[in-house]
């Protein structure tokens, strides 16, 4: 092994010549390019399609982060026996890289020692076009999350214009949408066979291009591109109906022409895994760690999330407008036995850097463990109903029984002290459970001092436009989970994410929000601004004006200045914010709160932050946080408040009951800084 400058580990996929070499390989079935560090642990998809495709006897070689300003290091193998795959990795390239206010992050949890820079932006794409430099008819086969949410023309942020399907600017053959187990298996099957790329016309999940559609049945035909970039409209019923037919059981073939006569197909999506299907899928042989070569490098950051949590779901029946899960995983629910899960678990008690905390135990939402209703898995998911929004469906099937049974057998685990649930519930569901149960075990044993919940927003007309419950449900869960809590004897808090800017939300609703935070008596550390990522509702809004589902017009706020008012409200204690705060207020004839008066968001004629007293008691709510990047497709960048930043506010907070004497104190402290 004295080849190799790092501790090499026969169990990982080869990295180069040298690990493929040592397998005795001459060339390998499948090159798979992605960009991100090798990691080789199922919460990460790549690991999950290699390792999927050597279960099925491929043999399959990784090139992570291939240098893009050096073409030929994507020939590190040579020509591959059946083709290559490419991933742009775990988050798409361009959410990786940007802020929302397009500046250029400073780390990458993907790469090596957090290192940003390691990949180029729309990673997909520039790696398709350096693999055709040199292999010119080599089938390309493309998917993760970049991929499967661009596979038809869609709204790029970044660039502010409308984008063709990937599959025509990255110049590969087949598109892979959703998590793609079963559709990436077809298609080597198909390639081993000797069927040419442009003959698997027939996987589902999978979408291809042709100049013939004779062969094309049962097919909607959306507006071509080019009607798509004469009226935004246009843009918006084609969302719509992609909308429409995202589910197996229901959805038809979709078809987008574009010019000298190509169109672009996307076949129907795959079916949602079986429980058995789920259960081989996490039973692979992961070493679910990162590469031996990047240890010198500090290893990969993403992993320190994922490490010891359980993936005990896919897909969300919960229909946030901002998130792009609908279009990935789906709505219908899949999920792994209690039996898999808890293998998992114990294989993780004997890892050396296992301390007897398994962080999370859940999915895209912790508590869906089973279809919304009966009908789903035979007449698939309603098309123009969503199961929570705006009300529970009455034929909505709520039961946590099987979730908690489940954490029930973790936490009895022989090294298990304790089982987190982290990945965020749906409160609504908690609260449409006529059975508390769920709700009591979830204070009792695994929350840690804080439970993170999403109400997004507190104005009802911005939530709808979120796809989320109206706030008194928001309102009806604090109040619960501080009962509960104190009749536990317990004192844990809630942790909401709330976010600035969504379509819908005008300057009254941001004042609306800040009023909300004054009344609670804490600020959020950071605030996490709407993001506009492709094939989410919430996008198509930002876009086209209106909102897809009734064509209704929808304020958007889109300026920068605009969208700063908004974000600098939610931190209106900020003293750099004191311009913009004032400015907002003013816009809204809401001079009533600016003043000394208790209930007042910033003082008159000073930039300084307001260091009034809480209006009252916060019911709930301790601290604000955002949520890592790399936890879901919503897309939240933030970080947890310490302790000494909380104990800062309190203080800020607990001042203004101060008598007049302080008060006159401080106004002349703020004078003088003047």
């Amino acid at each position: 092994m004295s080849e190799f400058a790092y501790n090499y580990d026969e169990r990982f996929l080869p990295l180069n010549r040298a690990e493929m070499e040592k397998r005795g390989w001459d060339r390998p079935d499948f090159v798979y390019v992605i960009g991100d560090a090798y990691v080789d642990h199922p919460s990460f998809g790549p690991a999950i399609i290699s390792r999927t495709l050597e279960a099925n006897g491929y043999k399959v070689a990784i090139i992570s982060q291939p240098d893009w300003k050096n073409p030929e290091s994507i020939c590190e193998y040579g020509e591959p026996v059946l083709g290559f795959l490419v991933s742009g990795g775990n988050m798409d390239s361009m959410v990786n890289h940007y802020t929302v206010s397009k500046k250029r992050r400073n780390t990458d949890a993907f790469s090596p020692g957090g290192v940003m820079g390691r990949r180029p932006d729309y990673a997909t794409v520039v790696y398709c076009n350096m693999i055709r430099r040199f292999y010119k008819d080599k089938p390309i086969l493309i998917g993760g999350i970049e991929a499967s949410l661009r596979r038809l023309a869609h709204y790029d942020y970044w660039s502010d214009r409308l984008k063709h399907s990937i599959l025509i600017d990255s110049q590969a053959d087949i598109l892979m949408y959703g998590m793609g187990e079963r559709s990436v298996v077809e298609l080597a099957d198909a390639l081993k066979s000797g069927l040419k790329a442009n003959q698997i016309t027939f996987v589902e999940g999978t979408v291809y291009k042709t100049k013939d559609l004779s062969d094309v049945f049962d097919y909607i035909m959306l507006p071509s591109f080019d009607e798509l970039k004469s009226d935004k409209l246009n843009y918006a019923k084609s969302f719509k109906i992609q909308y429409e037919n995202t589910d197996h059981f229901a959805s038809r073939k979709l078809v987008e022409k574009y010019a000298d006569n190509l169109f672009v197909v996307q076949n129907i999506p795959q079916a949602p895994l079986s429980e058995s299907e789920m259960d081989r899928t996490y039973a692979l042989d992961y070493t679910r760690n990162y590469h031996p070569s990047y240890e010198p490098l500090g290893g990969v950051p993403a992993i320190s999330e994922v490490k010891f949590s359980l993936v005990s779901n896919r897909g969300c029946f919960g229909g946030c407008s901002f998130c792009a899960l609908t279009f990935h995983q789906g709505r219908t629910i899949q999920t792994r036995s209690h039996m898999s899960i808890i293998k998992e678990a114990e294989k993780m008690v004997w890892d050396p850097d296992f301390k007897g905390y398994i962080h999370d135990v859940g999915g895209p939402t912790a508590n869906f463990r089973h279809p919304s209703c009966e009908k789903q898995l035979k007449n698939g998911v309603c098309k123009n109903k969503q199961c929570l929004f705006p009300k529970p469906c009455k034929n909505l099937y709520v039961d946590h029984s099987d979730y908690i049974s489940l954490l029930r057998k973790l936490r009895d685990i022989p090294g298990v002290k304790k089982v987190f649930v982290r990945s965020g519930i749906r409160f609504d569901y908690v609260m449409a459970d006529s059975d508390d149960t769920f709700f009591r075990e979830l204070c009792k044993y695994h929350v840690s001092g804080q439970l993170k919940v999403a109400p997004e927003h507190i104005s009802d007309n911005v939530l709808s436009k979120m796809g989320k419950p109206s706030n008194d449900v928001y309102r009806a869960f604090c109040d619960k989970y501080k009962r509960i809590n104190e009749k536990l004897g317990l004192k844990q808090y809630l942790v909401p994410y709330l976010m600035s800017s969504h379509p819908g939300s005008t300057m009254k609703d941001a004042i609306m929000l800040a009023e909300y935070l004054r009344d609670l008596g804490y600020m959020p550390e950071q605030v996490q601004d709407f993001y506009p990522t492709p094939s989410t509702i919430s996008t198509c809004m930002y876009y086209t004006g209106v909102d897809p589902r009734t064509m209704e017009k929808v304020y958007t706020p889109k300026s920068p200045h605009e969208k700063a008012m908004q974000r600098a409200l939610i931190q209106y204690r900020n003293p750099s914010n004191y311009e913009l705060v004032k400015e907002a207020l003013l816009s809204e004839g809401r001079e009533d709160l600016i003043g000394y008066d208790r209930r007042c968001l910033i003082r008159p004629g000073g930039k300084s932050d307001r260091t009034g007293s809480r209006a009252g008691k916060a019911s709930a709510g301790r601290t604000f946080t955002g949520k890592s990047a790399g936890e879901s497709l919503e897309v939240r960048i933030g970080v947890k408040s310490s302790n000494k930043s909380r104990s800062v506010v309190k203080n800020k907070a607990d001042g203004a009951a101060a008598s007049p004497k302080k008060k006159k104190t401080i106004r002349n402290i703020h004078n003088k800084k003047k």
